[in-house]
């Protein structure tokens, strides 16, 4: 989802920018994930926390959800 996406989503195509902003204030970023938000041609881009640290997240989460899958004997997709 990009912050694009959630601007129309939240019925304000024009205010990506604010939507951007807002996640950067975002003081429980791992509890509302807004490290799962990318721009709208799917890189990384800015994070309170850098985006080193959003990569990381992802990829954590990329690998606990392989690993889930594969718990519970689905085929895995990433």
């Amino acid at each position: 989802m990009s912050y694009a996406d959630i601007a129309k989503r939240i019925g304000k195509p024009k205010a990506v920018r604010a939507v951007a902003q807002a996640c950067g204030a975002n003081h429980l970023a791992v509890a509302i994930p807004c490290h799962r938000v990318v721009r709208r041609d799917g890189d990384l881009s800015g994070y309170r926390w850098g985006v080193d640290r959003k990569r990381e997240l992802l990829e954590r989460e990329k690998r606990s959800w392989i690993f889930n899958q594969k718990a519970h004997g689905s085929k895995a997709r990433a």
